[in-house]
């Protein structure tokens, strides 16, 4: 039984004796002591104060002194103040709770059985137009992280990817390839697929506006106005109605086209996969829009026949939503071809059948709320069991506050580019800190690995996801603050200890029996601010969070940091002492190990 759970009892057998009320567990309010009080817990006494017709500093003095007498070997102390009692915790009890950290493997996680619930989570959804982006990096880490963090509170996960590999945007890069490319491979010219693809989208773009200009010039030559003019432009240019007879000869199945989309695409799969290996992202199951699209239609003319739908006079499909206080919503066009949406319907149609599915989350910017507002309620309209339930994870955008990070379009910081340039300036700062002699170049190039992508993770994932962020390099590499590379040096520090501990033979008990010392307010706080972790777990499940995650290991990674720096460790003569320090060094370098795991932080040994 822990500490809280022997307290709780305590009072409410307390109020019941002294005061004659069935107080619930729910009712006996536990809370962290405020830091300018002595004490660990306190208890919230005003709910009692009706049962017992008394004062609450006098309610709050009769359960301290209840508990003390009676939960003894948990409570040592109390004072009062108001309606707040304050409770010192006895030694005993912080020695057991950190032998039970150190004998738990998966301390804070709860297991996943047969009977959790399963929770498919969709992240990444890459166009194959172009390569992952900055935008990409926020997604995967927060779809990466999440997942994680909805496993270890006992629920059953399938990572899951959409890849967008079909629609006007991908003919725009084949139709570009066709015309400038002379055959060029991802082989010839030494690039990855996805970067040799993405160079060709831009190609398209900057071939189209030309030609835009070129006939709105025209067109206000012939009288027009400007804004006429560059609107018609855009509708008459001969690339962009290339790309849309590419598009249609797509879908009526041409051969030639559709061997060139096949040979394109697997040029970028293979870019994507390099890419998501070095952020050490994965996904269970993947699903190309290809595949979905017609699954979509087919469950649009099912809600049209239903009378959930609507045609209108050109042939297009409609919802008509406003009876739901929105918008009305095209499901098809005129021509046939399926929209966003529709492929969104025709996907869940296909998970629905893959996997029973109890809840499904959608890791998508905020730009797309309104999106998956309309789609909750038409999976719903559509017999979708969690469609009415669906949770869209929306999160703000995230940019650079300036251009030094290479970009391959001029707009948009290419993933790959930016994870070498934390790696090369984790190495660079390393240096700076590190002799290189000191460590082995394989050594130090891994380390740099770990740190770049770790400063990366975290600087992102620290930030509330519902919030715009600004990525700054240069901060999130520093070695002071609440940064990845903080945490990562700290959890260093502690594996360093530890090795030295061995060396010298000593040999730390998996449980501490017998001590003959008092422990000191930063000791105690720090084992309970590492029970506070299977907490902090619960809470990010709960409001899908993991910048909580990330707080919670930068404020253990704070606690231990004051505890080294006041009190030594290996240097303690105390040899009881010596090993419950020790013990507490290794409990904290565990909890440490798994919070940023749950992030996807690596963890070097040595830094």
């Amino acid at each position: 039984m822990t500490i809280e759970n022997k307290l709780i009892a305590g009072v409410q057998d307390a109020v019941k004796s002294l005061y004659g009320m069935e107080a619930t567990a729910q009712q006996v309010q536990l809370q962290k002591t405020k830091a300018e009080f002595e004490g660990h817990l306190t208890v919230v006494v005003f709910p009692f104060v009706k049962a017992a017709r008394k004062a609450p500093e006098m309610v709050g003095e009769e359960i301290g002194k209840y508990l003390v007498e009676n939960v003894g070997d948990v409570v040592a102390k109390y004072n009062v103040v108001k309606g707040f009692l304050n409770l010192v915790i006895s030694d005993a009890p912080w020695i057991t709770l950190l032998n039970n950290i150190n004998a738990d493997e998966k301390f804070g996680f709860q297991a996943v059985t047969d009977e959790s619930p399963l929770v498919m989570i969709e992240y990444s959804s890459p166009n194959t137009n172009k390569p992952l982006h900055l935008g990409h990096v926020r997604n995967n880490l927060l779809g990466s992280a999440l997942a994680r963090i909805v496993e270890a509170n006992g629920n059953k996960v399938v990572k899951t990817n959409i890849v967008n590999d079909r629609g006007i945007h991908i003919c725009k890069s084949m139709l570009a390839w066709l015309k400038w490319g002379n055959g060029e491979t991802p082989e010839s010219s030494g690039k990855k697929g996805d970067h040799l693809i993405g160079d060709y989208y831009v190609a398209f773009d900057k071939h189209y506006r030309a030609e835009c200009a070129e006939l709105a010039q025209q067109y206000m030559a012939e009288g027009m106005s400007a804004e006429d003019a560059k609107e018609k432009a855009k509708q008459e240019s001969p690339l962009i109605k290339e790309a849309h007879e590419m598009l249609v000869k797509w879908e009526q199945n041409d051969p030639e086209v559709r061997a060139l989309w096949k040979k394109m695409n697997e040029w970028v799969y293979a870019g994507f996969d390099e890419t998501y290996k070095m952020m050490g992202v994965s996904f269970d199951k993947i699903y190309y829009e290809s595949d979905t699209y017609l699954e979509g239609k087919e469950k649009v003319m099912e809600g049209l026949e239903k009378g959930f739908f609507y045609r209108r006079e050109d042939g297009s499909v409609w919802a008509d939503l406003t009876a739901e206080g929105l918008d009305e919503k095209l499901l098809l066009r005129s021509d046939g071809t399926s929209v966003y949406m529709t492929q969104d319907i025709g996907t869940a149609k296909l998970r629905f059948q893959d996997f029973p599915i109890d809840k499904m989350i959608y890791v998508v910017g905020n730009e797309q709320n309104y999106h998956f507002q309309v789609l909750s309620i038409l999976l719903d309209k559509l017999g979708f069991k969690w469609g009415k339930d669906l949770v869209h994870f929306s999160y703000g955008m995230v940019e650079l506050p300036n251009g030094k990070m290479k970009s391959r379009e001029g707009t948009v910081v290419d993933a790959d580019d930016l994870m070498e340039a934390m790696i090369a300036d984790a190495y660079e700062a390393s240096k700076e800190r590190v002799k290189q002699t000191e460590m082995p170049e394989e050594e130090a190039r891994e380390v740099a690995r770990k740190v770049g992508l770790g400063a990366l993770k975290y600087f992102i994932l620290k930030v509330d996801a519902r919030k715009n962020m600004l990525f700054n390099p240069e901060e999130s590499i520093d070695f002071n603050g609440n940064t990845g590379p903080f945490i990562q040096y700290t959890y260093a520090r502690i594996a360093s200890i530890l090795r030295k501990a061995k060396e010298q033979n000593i040999n730390i008990p998996a449980q501490l029996s017998t001590f003959n010392f008092q422990l000191s307010t930063k000791e105690t706080e720090l084992i309970q601010k590492l029970n506070q972790f299977p907490v902090a777990v619960r809470q990010a499940g709960t409001d899908y969070s993991p910048s909580g995650i990330c707080n919670y290991c930068y404020e253990l990674t704070k606690a231990f940091n004051q505890f080294y720096h006041d009190f030594t460790i290996l240097g303690e003569s105390n040899e009881e002492l010596k090993l419950f320090r020790l013990s507490l060094a290794k409990a904290v370098g565990k909890v440490i190990n798994l919070g940023m795991g749950l992030l996807g932080i690596e963890m070097p040994e040595r830094m």
